[in-house]
């Protein structure tokens, strides 16, 4: 029915001229080309689940949009992992909100963090446009050049150093005094770690 519906509409639309066609699938303003394009589309199988949701469409812009740019769990949420268990915050939205802990063993902890884990070639957010991973470069130098901005500078490497790239970042020095500030600290001697060795026992 969704399948039927929805080409239906679509033929609805080419009729009324709605659909626009560029590149090469410019030949689909030909009635007899876009049905052939058209017409496997009829006999593929359609998957289609969709439910009206609870609290309306915002709310599950708000759910997804909380996974397309963060991990299943954050760093501030865990509390602790002894003797193979993982304690971690977390929310209870049937009891007022209230944050709880919660107490699950290493492996159950690891099997549910990596069910948020993507399959293999499956991506999180797909661009599409002149956006879209397919000479993303190209076209954006091409939207550059038709709207006469300046050509982008190229993004300057960032420093190597472990150092200089925190330095950058947090505007603290990693190599200044943290007692005096006004001192630099220099490596004058690494202290290799003692050897534990174990007692022989003796078979004699």
């Amino acid at each position: 029915m969704f399948r039927g519906l929805f080409l239906r509409h679509l033929e609805k639309a080419f009729t009324a001229g709605e659909l626009n066609f560029f590149s090469a699938h410019r030949h689909l303003h030909e009635p007899a080309a876009f049905r052939r394009y058209l017409a496997p589309a009829w006999n593929a199988d359609w998957v289609v689940y969709a439910k009206r949701p609870f609290a309306g469409p915002e709310q599950v812009l708000d759910y997804v949009g909380r996974y397309t740019h963060r991990v299943a769990i954050s760093n501030n949420r865990l509390v602790s992992m002894d003797d193979g268990k993982v304690r971690f915050h977390w929310k209870d939205y049937r009891d007022g909100n209230r944050r709880k802990t919660m107490s699950l063993p290493a492996a159950e902890f690891i099997r549910r963090f990596l069910i948020h884990v993507l399959p293999d070639g499956f991506h999180r957010i797909r661009y599409f446009g002149f956006l879209s991973n397919c000479h993303r470069a190209q076209k954006l130098a091409l939207c550059r050049e038709l709207l006469g901005m300046a050509t982008a500078e190229p993004a300057a490497d960032p420093p190597a150093d472990y150092r200089d790239r925190f330095e950058a970042l947090t505007g603290l020095s990693l190599r200044e005094c943290p007692h005096c500030h006004t001192g630099i600290m220099v490596v004058i001697d690494c202290i290799a770690r003692p050897k534990v060795w174990l007692p022989v026992p003796d078979t004699s």
